[in-house]
């Protein structure tokens, strides 16, 4: 399937829905995607308050209304009693993509100890793919591109990389990126020529 990509960007604070302060997150995450993308798409951006019910209904129509292959989230992943963004996506999910969220806490943990703190998910429902990531722009970027050294090589993959063959393998459009900044990885079978 080809054509252009939609993607859900959710900011879920009660601070910033309420205009307490300026969300972030979501801008950190569609400047992030500007930046990887080489295929076309499009945003679906939301801004809700920390609140259950809300984070699922919006989840479920980023997924099922709106049609967006991939979700991504940001803010409401810690321990904090209003944190339950993990809930609210576990409870859309078809499908618990673990590896997603061990990922990010092992790139975390590279950065920062209180990583461990942090409960971000993967999910699918239907033909979306839904991630939690933190919830400051340093840590999005951090989260999505990996830990590289000194010269720019990535020592720990970021999780991005595996980001646009998941989509494949769900029925979702070819998502090429911009190799220079995150290279999509896919087995060589699953690779389609550049135009």
């Amino acid at each position: 399937m080809s054509g252009s990509a939609r993607i859900g960007i959710l900011t879920v604070s009660d601070r910033a829905s309420a205009g307490v302060y300026q969300d972030l997150g979501g801008p950190a995450i569609a400047s992030t995607l500007g930046e990887y993308l080489s295929s076309p798409w499009q945003p679906v951006a939301r801004l809700i308050p920390d609140d259950l019910d809300t984070i699922r209904a919006t989840l479920i129509e980023l997924c099922d209304l709106e049609r967006c292959d991939l979700v991504v989230t940001t803010g409401g992943t810690g321990p904090a009693p209003r944190d339950v963004t993990p809930e609210a996506t576990l409870a859309v999910a078809d499908k618990e993509m673990p590896g997603f969220g061990e990922q990010m806490r092992r790139i975390s943990l590279e950065f920062v100890p209180t990583a461990i703190l942090s409960r971000q998910v993967g999910v699918i429902r239907g033909k979306a793919l839904i991630l939690n990531l933190p919830g400051q722009p340093k840590a999005i970027k951090e989260t999505l591109e990996g830990v590289k050294d000194e010269s720019g090589k990535v020592v720990v993959n970021g999780i991005f990389a595996a980001v646009p063959y998941c989509i494949d393998l769900i029925g979702g459009p070819y998502i090429e990126t911009n190799e220079v900044v995150v290279k999509a990885f896919r087995p060589k079978s699953a690779v389609r020529p550049k135009n």
